[in-house]
């Protein structure tokens, strides 16, 4: 998936993608996981979804990549946050109190620039992917954020129905691109009440990767 294709639609505000309300897997199953209050949680291609609200709320610490600084813009001027703005490497970085979120390139952002992390959550990432990114990427996320467990929310819906994004992701490709660096457990697969946007059956499935 080239970069100009989120570009394009961040700038044209065709964002279908991007969820009105916080995920209801994470509502019910993320405070099972007994993480300490502000615990750092890293979402990879983040766009502006209010389940980051939901964490800072929460008492959490966030941290994020997006791609679109439009996007990031936006994010911040709906939390009615104020951001420090700075360039780190190839990347920039829109800071506050609780929340860091870098713009750019996934596979520019380091360890080191990243800092701790205590839990990844990847509700929009992995299903953006296409195929041939998502082995780079799911060894990349792992070392940035030194082994992190992850919280993963993954489609599940049959590919010849639509070519994606959000691509489908079954528990076959969950093992074959995790099961070498996590032990991975299926908390809930739920189906989608109306489908795929309303056009062909699909579920939503959570998964939790621990090193």
């Amino acid at each position: 998936m080239e970069p100009d294709f989120w570009h394009q639609r961040w700038r044209e505000n065709r964002i279908g993608f991007h969820a009105k309300t916080t995920n209801s897997l994470l509502e019910k199953h993320f405070h099972g996981l007994a993480l300490a209050e502000g615990s750092r949680v890293f979402l990879p291609l983040c766009g502006k979804t209010l389940d980051i609200a939901w964490f800072l709320e929460g008492g959490f610490r966030v941290a994020g990549i997006e791609l679109s600084e439009v996007a990031v813009e936006q994010l911040f001027e709906e939390l009615g946050v104020v951001p420090k703005i700075a360039t780190v490497g190839a990347l920039k970085q829109y800071s506050a109190p609780g929340i860091d979120i870098f713009v750019g390139d996934v596979f520019a952002l380091t360890v080191a620039l990243l800092g701790p992390v205590d839990i990844v959550y990847d509700r929009a990432a992995l299903v953006a992917l296409p195929p041939e990114m998502r082995r780079r990427y799911a060894i990349h996320i792992p070392e940035i954020t030194q082994f992190a467990p992850q919280f993963l929310i993954c489609f599940e819906y049959d590919q010849s129905r639509m070519n994606g994004p959000p691509f489908s992701i079954d528990p076959q490709m969950v093992e074959t691109l995790y099961s070498g660096t996590y032990q991975i457990t299926l908390i809930e697969r739920e189906q989608m009440a109306d489908g795929f946007q309303g056009k062909f059956p699909a579920s939503e499935a959570a998964w939790l990767l621990v090193k």
